[in-house]
């Protein structure tokens, strides 16, 4: 796991769909703060999953074992002294585990736990987990779990990120650590993930990859509540979801905002995502970060009033870097990667009123080997053997290509960008489009020193802009973070960008 954040030199039941508007929908006004408020725009668009949680059964189901809020520990013990596949029922009410802080409930294949209306699961900020275990299959509904102190990168329900859980229609609160983790096969769907400590969901397996995730119409709001970016300063390590390893994912219909941090991270060899008909908004940081991974699509997504706070910090610290609100980072399209793209694609989004656009970047000292990947021990899906990418091998086919990380295949189109700087309250820096990379200096045995992936990223690898609209003043960033070019010249025979493309200096602000 690793964050390299910017320029270093060196089967589940029907639910009722949480269908959202992507249409360029203004929300925008002159007396915005340059700090967003909690967002009540998004309400008009996006299921309010967190205010109007669906309700569970107000009945046991038929066989269904009733678990007793008044007895402490009731649920562990009964899921310990029944068979798998069994239902349990949890009545309204305030249930807790025994006060031990390993205390936990330990599900059997199978098992589904259900709540009434009301019933809340409380870790009263003494247990670490809500539910653990390896057991397969278990699905959790109707569920409010709350006030558990897991450590971080830890998660609270599906702490041991066992395969086939499905949670839905669950609020998952106020927890330390993620509120929740990840396993193969894992359906989280019409839930509240809202104010935990690190991360909403963080989508992890220590052993092996996670495959075919399906994260639809949640609301994932306020988390990151332990601001741990500055805690551990460049971790890479909150984000309303983070994904680590995750090959095949489904992100759609999500209302993602005001997460202190980035909204959607995937970081480190992730694959073949589809994030689409989602409402990314006033995220502190970037709506979405795709990082060292391949193969996506990127579509039908409304992204709007992100990385104010981030990006205004780093402006007004004199950082020149296009700090984006996407933000690709050493990550593209590759064929010989199995997927259902072969390429990253960008298309049919609305950005309107957020810090800057779409960044592609590259560390040209970022790769496997080098002590500047500070996903450190991990390479390429090209390389099996992190050690083969040395001196004199790198410097030569196939490993000098396969041992990078490479932002290549990017295909940018159909989209509406629209930026008013008196709605964002910014004079610069806050207007970016962006390809480049920096100088490659480090180690002294790199094959990629000096201006040889800033070229390649802009020239040879294949990524552009095409028949997209701008609204607003846009700026565009070339090569490296010193080049700062016009529509024309982003469009000229140097740089044959957005083909197609329309631009309106003055409007939108």
């Amino acid at each position: 796991m690793g964050s390299e954040r910017r320029h270093w030199a060196w089967a589940a039941a029907p639910l009722a769909p949480a269908l959202l508007a992507t249409g360029c929908i203004s929300t925008s006004s002159a007396g915005t703060e340059p700090k967003p408020v909690p967002s009540t725009s998004a309400a008009r668009s996006v299921a309010r999953v967190c205010a109007n949680p669906t309700a569970g059964p107000a009945k046991a189901p038929t066989g269904a074992v009733t678990v007793d809020p008044a007895v402490v520990g009731d649920l562990a013990a009964k899921t310990k002294n029944n068979p798998p596949n069994t239902t349990f029922w949890l009545r309204p009410g305030k249930h807790r585990l025994d006060p031990d802080r390993y205390a936990q409930v330990i599900p059997k294949k199978g098992n589904r736990y259900l709540g009434a209306p009301g019933a809340v699961l409380d870790g009263g900020k003494k247990n670490q987990y809500a539910f653990g275990g390896s057991a397969r299959n278990v699905t959790i509904r109707h569920l409010t779990v709350q006030r558990f102190v897991a450590p971080p990168d830890e998660g609270v329900v599906n702490h041991d990120s066992a395969d086939g859980w499905v949670i839905e229609h669950a609020t998952i609160q106020n927890n330390s650590g993620a509120g929740l983790m990840a396993g193969a096969g894992q359906q989280v769907r019409a839930s509240c993930l809202r104010d935990n400590g690190q991360y909403g969901m963080n989508a992890y397996k220590s052993t092996g990859r996670i495959t075919g995730l399906v994260v639809e119409g949640n609301e994932i709001v306020g988390n990151n509540t332990g601001d741990w970016e500055r805690r551990r300063k460049g971790c890479g390590c909150t984000g309303g979801i983070k994904f680590w390893a995750v090959n095949g994912a489904d992100v759609r219909g999500n209302w993602v905002h005001d997460n202190r941090g980035t909204g959607l991270w995937a970081d480190t060899n992730n694959n073949d995502f589809r994030i689409e008909n989602n409402v990314l908004e006033a995220n502190d940081g970037a709506a979405l970060i795709y990082e060292i991974s391949y193969n996506a699509v990127i579509r039908n997504n409304t992204i709007r009033r992100n990385n104010w706070v981030e990006g205004r910090r780093a402006a007004e610290a004199g950082d020149s870097f296009p700090f984006a609100t996407v933000y690709l980072s050493e990550s593209g399209g590759e064929p010989r990667i199995r997927a259902r793209t072969d390429e990253i694609e960008i298309y049919r989004n609305v950005l309107e009123d957020n810090w800057s656009g779409i960044t592609l970047w590259e560390n040209a000292d970022r790769f496997c080997n080098s002590p500047a990947n500070t996903s450190s021990g991990d390479c390429t899906l090209l390389v099996k053997d992190v050690h083969r990418c040395a001196k004199p091998a790198i410097a030569t086919a196939p490993l000098y290509a396969d041992c990078r990380w490479k932002t290549q295949r990017v295909d940018i189109h159909d989209n509406r960008f629209v930026l008013d700087k008196s709605v964002v309250k910014c004079t610069e820096k806050c207007d970016r489009m962006a390809v480049l990379a920096n100088y490659g200096t480090y180690p002294d045995w790199s094959p990629y020193k000096g201006e040889k992936v800033a070229e390649a990223i802009t020239h040879k690898q294949h990524n552009r802009w095409h028949d997209n609209v701008y609204l607003g003043p846009w700026k565009f960033v070339v090569l490296d973070q010193s080049r700062v070019v016009g529509f024309g010249q982003w469009r000229s025979m140097s740089f044959r960008q957005d083909a197609g493309s329309t631009l309106a200096p003055r409007a939108g602000g």
